[in-house]
């Protein structure tokens, strides 16, 4: 049972989780989302452990999943950007790969500053892999129309349907996952590993919903969590996980969802003009430079 749960623990350290109960709850709020979902996910998680297994990476590590959650996120999103098709299986397994390699060399280049890779290789990996698709016609033959919901549905005026799916599918889009339901069996899946991670993921889900809504942000795509998973993950890394818990990191924690929710429409522009998409840039840009300024706040002090 080791190696499942080390897999289960990958899927759960998307969210800084080392819970192999919650990972299982993870995955099946995946399948809930739709059978591509779960297996590809669980394919780029067993591709990226199992490549860190094979290099020699730190054991501990590994089973901790810390090197499986990358290649979890890689791949969903490129099955949901390229299709269910036996050519994505085999890029999934190739991003695994490299997830596995610049995980290892964000970790050393990050080393000096205490300051964690978090979802970096999946992003570069899984843009790379978006921007070349089209030159490859086996890889990007059939491959799935994702526009955001705006483009069917425009304006900003809100529904109490927009506000309640969009609390909930802020914490689903994480895993790029669009279905109310889903996000909250991923709530729950939290709430598992700890009612603390649960509760900094609700508030910044909604920090996320109500700073989109007050910069003036479609309904359509604020209700469909687009704006709140990375204000969810930067909330989640900053309540307690990379950062001591204290009220003065309660605050801080706030202003960086805050952060990420506003940083998210720069970031998606500026893919959009190459073909990419905004995945969880705005989450790891926005942590990196607070945990970095952290050392020079005396309110605030890493977590041990």
């Amino acid at each position: 049972m080791r190696p499942v749960r080390t897999i289960l623990r990958g899927i759960a350290q998307v969210d800084f989780q080392p819970n192999h109960w919650t990972g299982l709850i993870f995955l099946i709020a995946l399948f809930a989302g739709g059978w591509q979902y779960g297996v590809f996910g669980l394919l780029g998680t067993v591709a990226a452990t199992l490549t860190a297994s094979l290099l020699g990476a730190d054991r501990h590590g590994i089973v901790l999943g810390l090197e499986g959650f990358c290649g979890t996120l890689v791949g969903v999103a490129l099955v949901l950007y390229l299709g269910a098709g036996w050519m994505t299986a085999v890029v999934v397994v190739g991003a695994g790969v490299a997830t596995s390699v610049l995980t290892s060399a964000l970790t050393v280049v990050l080393k000096p500053y205490g300051i964690p890779g978090f979802t970096a290789p999946f992003c570069m990996v899984t843009t790379v892999m978006v921007l070349g698709a089209p030159s490859y016609d086996r890889v990007w033959a059939g491959h799935p129309d994702t526009p955001a919901p705006s483009a069917s549905r425009p304006g900003t005026t809100m529904t109490w349907t927009d506000v309640w799916h969009g609390f909930f599918n802020g914490v689903g889009q994480v895993f790029f996952q669009n279905k109310w339901y889903v996000g909250l069996i991923f709530l729950i899946g939290l709430a598992v590993s700890s009612r603390l991670v649960a509760a900094a993921a609700a508030a910044a889900s909604l920090i996320g919903l109500l700073v989109a809504w007050g910069l003036g942000v479609a309904a359509a795509d604020i209700g469909a969590g687009l704006y709140g998973y990375n204000a969810v993950l930067t909330g989640i890394a900053l309540t307690g996980t990379f950062l001591a818990l204290s009220p003065a990191g309660v605050v801080f924690a706030a202003i960086g969802a805050a952060t990420a929710t506003a940083l998210t429409a720069g970031i998606g522009n500026l893919f959009t003009v190459v073909g990419g998409h905004t995945l969880t840039w705005p989450f790891v840009l926005v942590t990196w430079v607070f945990l970095a300024s952290v050392p020079l706040f005396s309110k605030l002090l890493r977590a041990t």
